[in-house]
This record gives C-alpha cells, sequence and structure tokens, in this order.
C-alpha cells in the first residue's frame, strides 16, 4: 500500500515490533539473569512455601522461550496468580501482582498515571509555547541584543537542575509572595480549578528546563530553514518577513521539535521523578523509585513496560506528526 495510508499502517506495524522487542529485553534483564528470580519476585517477606508457590508461577523450570511465551500470554490474555494462600485471577493486560502488597500493578499504575499525565502534558503545553516561540524570535531577531539575551537566558535554563528550580518558585512564590498554596495534588473531576493552581509550579519546575532545549532546538532549525532556496525566493518576491517565519520557515522547522517532544513526552511520564518527589505528587517515577527501594519486583517491571510503552508510541505518534508537518519527509 503506497501514500500516506500505507505509510501509517507500516509504522504501526513498526510500532507492535518494537512494543515486543521491548517486553522481550525487560523479560530477560529481570527474569532471566542469575540469582533466586522467585525470591526476588516475593519479596523479603515471603515464606519458603510462598516462595514456591512464585517458582512455579514463574515456570522457571521450563526453557526460557516458554517462560516468556508465558509471560507474554498473561499480557496479552490474563492469568491467574497464585500468592500461596489463594489464586486470583489478573485480567489483560495483566502486569502481574504485587507480592508485597497483594494489587495487581495494572490497579497500581493506573492510580498514579493521571498524576503524571497532568504533570507531564500540563508541562508540555508549556514548555512548547515557551521553547518554540523563543526560538523563533531568536532566530528573527539574529545577531541583535535581544538575540543574545535569550540565548544566555536559555542557556541559564538548560544548566539549572529541576529541584533547584522546583526549591526557588516555592520560596519565593509560595513562601515570600504567598501567591499561590503549597502544591497539593486534586483531583481533576474533584475541582479543576484547584487541580490546575496546585500544579502550577511543577509545570513552570518542569517546562522552563525542558523550554531551554527547545529553544535552542528551534533557533537551530529556524536559521538553517531562513537560509534556503525557497525562502531567498519568497523574500524576493517581496513577501514579508513575518509571513515568511509563519508561514513557511516555522513548519519546516517543526520537525526536529516533534521528534523532541515525542521522547520528552514518553520518557517523563515514568521519569519526571525529581519533580513528583520534590512536590509530592503520587505519580509513576516517585512509585517506580518506591518500588524499587523495597524490591517490588512485579511494580518495578510493570511500570518499565509502561514507560517503554509511552516512549514508543509517542514517537510512533511523532513519525506521522513529522510527515504531516513537512512534506519533504519520503514516506518510507
Amino acid at each position: 500500500m503506497s501514500g500516506f495510508g500505507g505509510f501509517v499502517l507500516r509504522r504501526a506495524a513498526g510500532t507492535v515490533v518494537t512494543l515486543l522487542a521491548i517486553s522481550v529485553l525487560i523479560y530477560v534483564v529481570f527474569y532471566a539473569t542469575p540469582g533466586n528470580v522467585a525470591q526476588i519476585t516475593c519479596g523479603p517477606r515471603c515464606s519458603p512455601e510462598q516462595v514456591h508457590q512464585v517458582a512455579l508461577q514463574l515456570r522457571l523450570d521450563d526453557p526460557l522461550y516458554l517462560r516468556y511465551w508465558h509471560f507474554l500470554e498473561g499480557l496479552l490474555a490474563g492469568q491467574d496468580y497464585s500468592t500461596g494462600t489463594s489464586v486470583e485471577h489478573c485480567s489483560a493486560p495483566c502486569l502481574g501482582v504485587s507480592y508485597q502488597s497483594g494489587q495487581q500493578v495494572l490497579d497500581i499504575i493506573l492510580t498514579k498515571l493521571p498524576v503524571s499525565l497532568s504533570l507531564v502534558l500540563g508541562a508540555m503545553v508549556l514548555w512548547l509555547v515557551l521553547g518554540v516561540g523563543t526560538g523563533v524570535l531568536s532566530a528573527w531577531r539574529r545577531g541583535r541584543l535581544s538575540e543574545r539575551l535569550l540565548t544566555v537566558v536559555t542557556l541559564a535554563g538548560w544548566a539549572t537542575p529541576v529541584f533547584v528550580l522546583g526549591l526557588v518558585l516555592m520560596i519565593v512564590v509560595c513562601g515570600e509572595l504567598q501567591l499561590l498554596p503549597f502544591p497539593e495534588y486534586v483531583k481533576f473531576g474533584d475541582d479543576p480549578e484547584q487541580w490546575a493552581w496546585n500544579l502550577l509550579l511543577p509545570w513552570l519546575s518542569l517546562a522552563l528546563i525542558e523550554a531551554a532545549a527547545f529553544a535552542r532546538l528551534t533557533r537551530a532549525a529556524m536559521l538553517e530553514t531562513l537560509a534556503e532556496d525557497h525562502i531567498r525566493t519568497f523574500r524576493a518576491y517581496g513577501v514579508g518577513e513575518r509571513a515568511i517565519v509563519a508561514r513557511h520557515a516555522l513548519r519546516g522547522a517543526l520537525a526536529p521539535v516533534i521528534a523532541l517532544n515525542a521522547n520528552n513526552v514518553g520518557s517523563a511520564v515514568g521519569g519526571a521523578v525529581l519533580t513528583e518527589t520534590l512536590f509530592g505528587l503520587p505519580g509513576i517515577g516517585q512509585e517506580l523509585v518506591h518500588a524499587v527501594k523495597v524490591v517490588d519486583l512485579p511494580v518495578v517491571v510493570g511500570m518499565v513496560l509502561v514507560v517503554g510503552f509511552f516512549v514508543v508510541i509517542a514517537n510512533a505518534v511523532a513519525d506521522v506528526l513529522y510527515a504531516v508537518a513537512d512534506r519533504r519527509v519520503v514516506l518510507a
């Protein structure tokens, strides 16, 4: 199949293959390494009988490929889990059961995911507006004092750790000026206004750091696009500089911005650990750190799978948007 529809189908097929490859890699890293996998999976408080039940559940006596197939079957069709005293059915997509808390891993993730998505998506809007806007303005004002000032600001933003910026914002905005209350997560369904106000500082902390990278990338892409032949042709025909920047140059410069944004959004879902910890947000990143501390292997594996899923899906969407934004892309 040719054309844009064929391109989307090929990208979808490639995404499925990539997700399968990630699941193989994660399974091998966590479940095929030397050591007592059943003991690690069950946790330090499990009795020998429970560890034995976990070993049977994981089918550790089977060949590796059969063990992975059982793991994949659980993801796609669900399976029954035994903790030694009871049997519990885990519906698809089954990411396993935490033997320490007794909860299904998917349920744990679903309670934490809205917090991380609220943080990342809100920050994404801010870093795109601030970063792309600053980059376009910097390229347009190249060689002038304003461009140099913007360059200094973006470099300072890029060099500032997120926890430093977050602390400064809390001290100044919440402590000294008392413009906002100290952040406390409120569900969107309970009070949308308080949800936004309490996430404003976390959004700014995460967005200002990322906006610096987007500003530098956008500036470089804009300068490259503005030097191309078709832009010089527009200028020769008397098209205004603002129209050239807004209608023609910006669209050609968006491709690398889309790619970077996809990578940032996907990884930030589980990687905004510092921001979540600093502001006390009970998201995926904070839960992942807790699971590592208490050696809750099923939760760690499930969350790594979910984060990998978001990274792959975000990049697949970026490939499609890349082709929409830049018609020069070959739909291969």
